[in-house]
């Protein structure tokens, strides 16, 4: 079994700053690119940001200058640093990864359960 597991989310005022950490474990031969996406109620999942296993980023328009992704040493881990939080940053946070199980097998999308983060005074 492979999981995902985030933390850090919760309630911050506009202008504050979240961390989001996530976790991989499980059976995993190895991970290529990790990432955050979010989604809120009627709206579609929407990429917030990734980084390669290189550490080649990637981040969505609403979010440059403001959000920074990084990688753990060890690579099974990613953070997401948010800060000058918006109250449109409101949305459930997931994170992704492309994950190996086996030498052989192919690279497969494995999701977090998701984090909320609120935004509000």
């Amino acid at each position: 079994q492979v999981q995902l597991v985030e933390s850090g989310g919760g309630l911050v005022q506009p202008g504050g700053s979240l961390r989001l950490s996530c976790a991989a474990s499980g059976s995993i031969f190895s991970i290529n690119g990790m990432g955050w996406y979010r989604q809120t109620p009627g709206k579609q999942r929407e990429l917030v940001a990734r980084i390669t296993s290189g550490g080649i980023t990637h981040y969505a328009d609403s979010v440059k200058g403001r959000f920074t992704i990084s990688r753990g040493n060890a690579k099974n881990t990613v953070y997401l640093e948010m800060n000058s939080l918006k109250p449109e940053d409101t949305a459930v946070y997931y994170c992704n990864a492309g994950i190996k199980r086996t030498w052989g097998s192919l690279e497969n999308d494995y999701w977090g359960q998701g984090t909320q983060v609120t935004v509000s005074s």
